[in-house]
């Protein structure tokens, strides 16, 4: 499987270009602990809409940041922004934030006709190997609230429970969606942890609609 990094070079062509231009940069096939600007071949355009269009339909709306200001702050907070290739066949993409007490695992989604194949769990493992040691932390929709999509909330949290994560107990209702935390690594993740994270993203972006409860 072969990744492409997402840069700030990247999504600064991406938007200057994207009506203009048929390729944008962008970062592809890093050998595992090799540096990722070792090689900058061309990302074309048409891949850049697959990787857009997939965020824009695997995510609720209320769970999305407008794509122009996503690509934004790929730059401004140093994302980890990945998208995964087999071959040349677009699998999906990750977005993780890296942070000194814990990484924020903030996307991750796969092409929704390869699902239940495997490929969520090779990308979950490359991951986990990349920030080896690192404690990391995600915010997915609760299992515990009375919801449409039950089913689908528990077998998501199965497969981070499978993978090490736990659920840190911690809620918080934003839009009549409450959302927990899952951990994995050592420490502990507080309410206080959860407001800092929200802080920091406030300074770069943040909606006026959304509510907490």
């Amino acid at each position: 499987m072969k990744t492409i990094q997402i840069t700030a070079a990247h999504a600064d062509e991406q938007m200057e270009q994207r009506e203009q231009s048929q390729t944008c940069l962008g970062y592809a096939e890093i050998p595992e602990q090799s540096s990722p600007t070792r090689s900058i071949p061309r990302l074309k355009k048409t891949e850049v809409q697959k990787i857009k269009q997939l965020y824009e339909t695997a995510f609720p709306e209320d769970e999305q940041i407008p794509w122009e200001d996503l690509m934004r702050l790929v730059g401004e907070m140093s994302l980890d922004f990945t998208a995964y290739y087999n071959g040349e066949e677009f699998i999906g993409f990750t977005i993780v934030y890296p942070r000194k007490s814990f990484n924020w695992f903030w996307y991750f989604a796969v092409n929704e006709e390869l699902r239940g194949k495997g490929y969520g769990q090779q990308i979950l493992t490359q991951l986990i190997e990349r920030y080896k040691g690192q404690p990391f932390v995600l915010d997915m929709e609760s299992t515990t609230q009375v919801c449409d999509n039950l089913e689908q909330r528990k077998r998501r949290q199965a497969f981070y429970l499978r993978n090490g994560f736990r659920d840190t107990n911690v809620y918080r209702t934003y839009n009549d969606i409450t959302m927990t935390i899952m951990m994995r690594g050592e420490g502990t993740f507080t309410m206080q942890d959860w407001d800092d994270l929200i802080h920091e993203l406030q300074k770069f972006w943040w909606p006026d609609d959304i509510k907490e409860e």
